[in-house]
C-alpha cells in the first residue's frame, strides 16, 4: 500500500471498515497539511522563475495607466470575484505609508447591476456592459480565472480590445481560451489543475504587481489621478 493510500485509508476508515483512530487521524491531518504546503510553495517558485520579466512587462503596462491618469477594472466569477475585488482595494487603499491611492473598479461589486444584465442580456455581459458605461481609451482591465474558459471575461476582453483598453488575464490550468483567445494582451499562467494553488499563485501574483507598479510611479508621486 502507498503512503497516500495508507494516509486516506486513515482519514476515512469507515470506508474500510474501521473505526476511526484519533492518533492515526492527527498524524495524517497534519502530513496532509504538510503536502499542500509544499506543492503551494513549489507551484510559486515554478511561476515566478518561468514568469518574472512577464510581472515586470505588466506592472510597465499598469503604471502606465496610472501616469495617463487612467483607471483599472478588475473583474472575475466567483472566488476570482474575490480576486478581483482584492486586486482593486490594494490601489484604492494603499497599506504602505507614502503611497497614493490610484483608481481600480472591482466590476463584480454591484449586484443590482450585475443581476440586472444576467436577467435581461445575459451573464455573458455583465461586465462588458459596465465597461460601455465606465470605460475610456487607455485604461486598463484585469481579469481572473482558475480555467480562462470564462465566456464574460471573454466577451469584455473583446470590448477592450475594440476600445484601446489594456487588458491583462490571470488563469490557471492550460491557459483556455483567454490564452488562446489573442484578446488579452498580458496572459500568466499558473499551469496547475488544482484551483487552490492556482488562486493562491494569484494572490501573490497581484500582490507583488501592486509593490512594482508603485515602484515605478515613485517619481509620480505628488501626482493627482
Amino acid at each position: 500500500m502507498t503512503d497516500t493510500n495508507k494516509n486516506l485509508e486513515a482519514l476515512y476508515p469507515f470506508l474500510h471498515g474501521r473505526a476511526k483512530n484519533p492518533l492515526s487521524e492527527n498524524s495524517s491531518l497534519l502530513e496532509s497539511i504538510n503536502q499542500k504546503v509544499a506543492q503551494s510553495v513549489s507551484e510559486k517558485e515554478k511561476f515566478f522563475e518561468e514568469n518574472g520579466q512577464a510581472l515586470i512587462e505588466i506592472s510597465k503596462a499598469i503604471a502606465n495607466v496610472y501616469r495617463d491618469k487612467r483607471c483599472m477594472f478588475a473583474m472575475g466569477n466567483g472566488g476570482s470575484s474575490c480576486d478581483a475585488a482584492h486586486f482593486a482595494v490594494e490601489f484604492l487603499h494603499p497599506v504602505t505609508a507614502g503611497r497614493p491611492s490610484l483608481p481600480a473598479t472591482n466590476l463584480t461589486m454591484d449586484a443590482a447591476m450585475i443581476s440586472a444584465v444576467a436577467n435581461d442580456v445575459g451573464v455573458d455581459y455583465i461586465f462588458s456592459r459596465q465597461l460601455e458605461a465606465l470605460a475610456r481609451t487607455g485604461d486598463g482591465l484585469i481579469g481572473f480565472s482558475t480555467s480562462g474558459n470564462s465566456k464574460n471575461l471573454i466577451e469584455a476582453f473583446r470590448f477592450a480590445k475594440k476600445n484601446g483598453i489594456i487588458t491583462i488575464g490571470m488563469v490557471g490550468g492550460d491557459g483556455g481560451a483567454m490564452l488562446s483567445s489573442g484578446l488579452v494582451d498580458h496572459c500568466l499562467v499558473v499551469r496547475t489543475d488544482s484551483i487552490h494553488r492556482v488562486q493562491e499563485v494569484h494572490v501573490t501574483t497581484y500582490h507583488i504587481l501592486w509593490d512594482l507598479v508603485h515602484t515605478l510611479l515613485a517619481d509620480h508621486r505628488g501626482l493627482t489621478v
